[in-house]
């Protein structure tokens, strides 16, 4: 072998000798994977919450509604997980469970109730199921003046639940609200009552949640533009309400694209508005809002993103005169959802309503512990028939809220069998309410099976 040969293979030996070496002392350098990308639209509602502990008023409420319409966005399952992954203390959370139990979801946690100062420790033990009502209670309705007549069946219904229980009861006083909220709500607690039900009218509810402390908590029947303080509740029947548990079943039995047509007073309009910002923030589309006197409905029939569902905010009268014209149309056979306006129309008409939904009081429909069928009652108390009835379950609800708040303030799951629909409340103080559902089958109100 040739001494340069000798030489080339000398050289060639040593660089693979060294290229060896390099690879065994090379430092390894791993990649970390990218941190998750968060939901923006999670991020953007919790930096709404964080302001929201700063906000009064209309503002606060204004915020309140953004987040609102942020969550609504998200399907369940990234609500659920949004919630599982948020600490109960975070200003977010609240948000979510109140989303979540709008759509009848489980709240992962139960809500962080730190200002909660509600003293029960004079009242006796629990009941298995919770019932541990307050001693003294004071019930704070309009008994004269011109709202009168609307607190009557009010009060029949929280006494006819007060009456139907068999244990141990508080002492009731009522105190008139026609001569000022603060001096009722003042002369209350200067009697010594532990526990206050009422007022009923809204403004009353501001007037009062206005004061810088109440001595005594609430449960306020009306629904202010503040947020219950410390251990008080707010209880309603608002429109919103309805609209908005209208707007969710709708959506969760598939409808994407609605026709809406209400009636024009204030009642039906708030109901509209709730329902098609509420069916909007879930991602649903209104393709015509029009006016119940509307005479033809084909042309919305015949577009190119027909209606797959329709929305009656209307009372019975103008349903019945309505639906017809939907069927001329080639939409009778869309799911077709209405208010409880709409369970007051005469025997009738109802037959020609067969196969709409609408909200109702459980207690019209079906069985409600400690209370007679509403046929049954309403055929011997005034208060408890017709337009009434409604009022008379909204008093029997307040009565069992009251005897039951401790149980449902301390699982934010727990659920109450009302006359009004199924009762619980949220984390801001609020009572959410699931109405029961019902259809008209052969001209006949049916309760349908509880689903949200």
């Amino acid at each position: 072998m040739s001494s340069q040969r000798l030489l080339h293979r000398l050289l060639a030996t040593l660089v693979l000798g060294l290229l060896l070496a390099g690879c065994a002392t090379a430092p390894t350098v791993t990649h970390e994977p990218p941190p998750p990308q968060r939901n923006t639209v999670l991020v953007e509602a919790e930096a709404l919450a964080a302001n929201d502990a700063t906000l009064t008023g209309a503002a606060r409420q204004a915020n309140a509604t953004a987040i609102a319409r942020l969550l609504a966005g998200l399907d369940d399952a990234a609500l659920q997980r949004a919630a599982d992954d948020t600490a109960a203390e975070a200003p977010l959370y609240n948000f979510l469970g109140q989303a979540l139990l709008a759509r009848g979801l489980r709240v992962p946690k139960p809500f962080v109730r730190s200002d909660w100062r509600l003293d029960t420790s004079a009242r006796p033990p629990a009941a298995a199921d919770g019932y541990r009502p307050p001693l003294r209670v004071g019930l704070l309705l309009p008994l004269s003046g011109a709202l009168a007549n609307t607190a009557v069946p009010v009060r029949d219904g929280f006494l006819a639940g007060y009456h139907g229980e068999s244990r141990s009861r508080p002492d009731i006083q009522f105190y008139d609200t026609a001569g000022g909220v603060a001096a009722a709500y003042a002369r209350a607690v200067a009697e010594g009552v532990d526990y206050v039900i009422g007022p009923l009218a809204r403004a009353e509810v501001d007037a009062l949640f206005a004061q810088p402390a109440l001595q005594v908590p609430v449960l306020v029947l009306n629904r202010g533009n503040r947020r219950p303080p410390s251990a008080s509740v707010a209880f309603s029947l608002a429109p919103e309400d309805e609209g908005i548990a209208a707007a969710e079943y709708m959506f969760s039995r598939g409808a994407r694209h609605v026709l809406v047509v209400a009636g024009g007073d204030d009642t039906l309009r708030r109901t509209a508005d709730a329902f098609r910002e509420a069916f909007h923030a879930r991602g649903g589309q209104i393709v015509a809002s029009l006016p119940e006197g509307t005479a033809d409905f084909g042309a919305h029939a015949a577009a190119e993103t027909p209606p797959d569902a329709v929305f009656l905010a209307l009372r019975a009268a103008s349903a019945a005169e309505v639906v017809p014209r939907l069927a001329v149309a080639g939409l009778g056979d869309r799911l077709r959802v209405g208010t409880s306006q709409i369970a007051g129309v005469e025997a009738a008409e109802a037959m020609g309503l067969d196969g709409i939904v609408f909200p109702t009081e459980s207690w019209s429909v079906r069985n409600v512990p400690g209370l007679p069928s509403a046929a049954i009652l309403g055929a011997s108390l005034a208060s408890a028939r017709g337009p009434a009835a409604r009022l008379f379950a909204f008093g029997f609800d307040a009565w069992r809220l009251a005897a039951y708040l401790e149980h449902l303030a301390q699982d934010p799951n727990a659920r109450l069998d009302g006359a009004t629909g199924q009762l619980g409340i949220d984390g801001f103080g609020n009572v959410t309410r699931r109405p029961a559902w019902s259809s008209f089958r052969g001209g006949v109100a049916v309760p349908l099976p509880d689903s949200r």
